[in-house]
């Protein structure tokens, strides 16, 4: 049977994930899933169409442009699922700054915006920008949408959005942003459909990736979060070292002698897990790992994010449920416990069996917060999002 078909792309720093939806009465309808890694030679694409998985070689090289890499996936795409059209594409990005406050077709105006925020987001903006940019050469006759990282935390306060600078900057730009906005929409969403009581509640939602962060909810609606004017910002990640002292900065440049570039290669590829353990920045390597290195880098981790969530507790006033989510959060039971460990003051007391079993719920019965472990799917808000905006009908919930 013949499919509409809307292809969602979520570029990342290295890598390209896809995601495939049929539009039935408005509403996208996912049926698959891959990705693209752009550090290896040849490409291949991962692909995931319900129960069945298949990798595709790609003959395409990773240029500037990316177009070779798109054409051929969307000649793929064509040859693969012959019966269906391809009706528009969707894209995650990364900055929207304070222009962008939600979903947005894609034109020349939108595309000049999002690429005058590209200093603010120098590694994911212009993965973003090439992809747009590629579809546009290839197909310009199929639309576009973007869908902003930035957008779900505009609900914040100035107080939260505000650094102790000069006030002139923060009307010039230089205020906490907040990212991984889609995924914390889609846990906002999943929560209000399936746990209303929680949702209306104060919530933590610790997003624990290779990039990661951490939101608090309330009312299903962003209040903080640990990421602020860039990536960099909060806990420590794959790579990334999370909330430093500037003043290391300005030693590193003043007294180093290092220069920009080199800070920012140190800052974005040779921190995080990666710098504290000198071994990996893969949490799954170091957890097999009886380096005493390695041990050290996860427990760093854990206890930055342990602290994030008081910090963060403190601006709710409270905390009724911590939930976990993303590629650690959902699949490391060991990183998840010692976190947990460390909030046992606040009542947080974890199931060891549910946890080692990655149940939904991994809190204990005599703990005073809820404990919880939730997939996301950024894709899925990116299609439901451009539901709503190409084919003006509200799509369904994301949950």
């Amino acid at each position: 049977m013949a499919r509409d078909v809307l292809l969602t792309f979520n570029a990342g720093s290295s890598t390209i994930k896809l995601g495939l939806f049929a539009v039935e009465h408005g509403a996208a309808v996912a049926f698959g899933q891959g990705e693209v890694d752009l550090r290896h030679t040849p490409l291949k694409l991962s692909l995931k169409e319900g129960d069945r998985a298949l990798d595709v070689d790609l003959k395409a090289p990773a240029t500037d442009d990316l177009h070779h890499v798109i054409d051929e996936l969307l000649g793929w795409q064509a040859k693969h699922f012959a019966h269906d059209t391809l009706v528009a594409v969707a894209h995650r990005i990364v900055h929207g700054g304070d222009r962008f406050v939600e979903a947005a077709l894609v034109d020349d105006d939108t595309l000049a915006g999002i690429e005058a925020l590209a200093p603010l987001a120098p590694l994911h903006q212009p993965q973003g920008l090439r992809l747009i940019r590629a579809v546009k050469h290839l197909r310009p006759d199929l639309p576009q949408s973007a869908s902003f990282d930035t957008a779900f935390h505009r609900s914040q306060s100035d107080a939260v959005r505000h650094f102790a600078l000069p006030r002139e900057m923060f009307d010039q730009g230089i205020k906490r942003y907040g990212f991984h906005g889609l995924s914390y929409k889609f846990i906002a969403s999943r929560l209000a459909t399936k746990h209303p009581k929680l949702a209306a509640g104060r919530v933590v939602v610790a997003h624990l990736g290779s990039g990661a962060s951490l939101c608090g909810l309330h009312g299903g609606a962003s209040r903080d979060t640990s990421m602020s004017f860039s990536t960099l910002d909060g806990i420590p990640m794959a790579t990334r070292p999370g909330a430093l002292d500037p003043g290391v900065l300005l030693y590193l440049l003043q007294s180093r002698g290092m220069s920009t570039d080199d800070l920012q290669d140190l800052l974005y590829h040779r921190s995080g897990l990666l710098g504290l353990s000198g071994l990996s920045a893969d949490s799954r390597e170091l957890v097999a790992s009886s380096a005493p290195e390695a041990r050290q880098a996860l427990e760093v981790f854990s206890l930055r994010v342990a602290r994030e969530v008081a910090a963060i507790a403190t601006t709710l006033g409270g905390l009724d449920a911590l939930v976990f989510t993303a590629g650690i959060g959902e699949h490391q039971a060991g990183i998840r416990a010692a976190i947990v460990a460390h909030l046992g003051w606040l009542g947080a007391a974890l199931d060891a069996g549910a946890n080692d079993a990655h149940a939904e719920r991994i809190d204990a019965a005599c703990s005073r917060i809820a404990l919880m472990v939730v997939h996301t799917d950024e894709e899925q808000v990116i299609a439901d999002e451009a539901c709503r905006l190409l084919f003006h009908t509200q799509s369904q919930d994301t949950a």
